[in-house]
């Protein structure tokens, strides 16, 4: 079986409803230059997470390295979602809104946002599996 290696608009995280509820209902954790929040999911979804990134905008002043930094993080989760996020959510049968938010005071290189990101995907099901069980 092939799986594709995407991030489509149903993974994106958009609804305020769902967003408001995330951030004062919702668990975090820091992991930097990352900080999580994460929150299961009563509602039926078609993918297990549904994610939002976010930089600050106090700590990078120019959009363009905002949006820098967020593509850079979008592409690093698009490719290691599936083997260390979606496979253990699908199994167990669990949803979840994700929040990651890039705390950082500067640009790091992609090789270190995705083995920090790997680091924050497994804390995450740490998480989620104690608080499911």
């Amino acid at each position: 079986m092939v799986i594709k290696k995407t991030f489509c608009k149903e993974e994106r995280l958009c609804s305020k409803v769902l967003l408001e509820a995330l951030f004062t209902k919702g668990s975090s954790f820091l992991v930097y230059p990352y900080r999580v929040s994460w929150l299961r999911s009563s509602q039926p979804q078609l993918f297990p997470a549904q994610v939002v990134i976010g930089v600050s905008k106090k700590k990078f002043k120019r959009s363009v390295d905002r949006n820098l930094i967020k593509r850079k993080i979008r592409e690093v989760y698009r490719l290691n979602k599936q083997a260390f996020l979606y496979n253990h959510l699908s199994i167990n049968k669990l949803g979840i809104l994700l929040s990651i938010n890039y705390i950082g005071k500067d640009m790091v290189p992609q090789q270190l946002l995705d083995a920090k990101l790997k680091i924050v995907f497994s804390n995450l099901l740490t998480q989620i599996l104690s608080a499911h069980a």
